[in-house]
């Protein structure tokens, strides 16, 4: 990799690499390694499975910390929303790393560089030489920085899936009926408002809390529903 390609993806993550080999490793493709068999070349597939332990940590202890109340099987749900294949592949996109990566000509003649595998791939050993290079904090934080502005995205659609409406398919079913959300209270500020919400069906009820109404929603869908599974033989 020449200086010149190093300095701008450096810039595109925010981080400046001690080993600009280790960089270099990570946006090695097989399909260019395999069309030297002289070389010496290492490609990236060792990076990127080391990338994707370190993204599951690390996007986990996010996930935690922000979502208390989250089971397991609901954390577990959130995080592979967030690390999978076709997300980890936007995200690279939005650092522009298909132009950087060192493809073998069948993969160029294909456009392998827009290949959500191969870009996924990359992501993930571009994070690993991240963390060799610089340690878990400073890779915490690029992290942090690059999945918080989704997280929010990707976990209320988590929500709307895992209690709204699953709360109401279980609704129906048992009862002819769909559950009725009326907002309850507001609390704060315009700036900085909780919202409570009731939701009714049958004989049960229960209220849940957020910081806007689609959350709020979900809290209370996420109570019925422990009232209902309660209720269950």
């Amino acid at each position: 990799m020449d200086t010149a390609n190093s300095l701008d993806i450096e810039q595109k993550l925010g981080y400046q690499f001690q080993s600009k080999e280790l960089l270099a490793e990570a946006l090695r493709h097989s399909s260019y390694v395999n069309e030297q068999p002289e070389s010496d070349l290492r490609d990236n597939e060792r990076l990127e499975f080391l990338g994707d332990a370190v993204l599951n940590l690390i996007v986990g202890h996010i996930l935690m910390e922000r979502y208390p109340h989250l089971k397991e099987g609901d954390l577990s749900r959130t995080r592979a929303n967030l690390v999978n294949e076709t997300q980890l592949a936007a995200m690279a996109r939005a650092i522009d790393l298909g132009s950087f990566l060192q493809l073998g000509k069948g993969e160029i003649q294909t456009n392998g560089m827009e290949k959500n595998s191969i870009l996924s791939g990359a992501y993930e050993a571009l994070i690993a030489a991240l963390y060799l290079d610089s340690g878990f904090k400073v890779t915490f934080n690029i992290i942090e920085n690059n999945f918080v502005p989704i997280l929010d995205q990707v976990h209320s659609a988590s929500d709307s899936y895992d209690y709204k409406s699953r709360l109401q398919e279980r609704v129906q079913e048992k009862h002819g009926t769909i559950p009725n959300y009326q907002v309850v209270s507001e609390k704060g500020p315009d700036h900085d408002k909780t919202f409570g919400v009731s939701v009714k069906f049958f004989e049960i009820e229960a209220q849940g809390i957020g910081k806007n109404k689609k959350t709020a929603e979900q809290d209370a869908a996420r109570k019925a529903l422990e009232i209902l599974e309660k209720e269950s033989p």
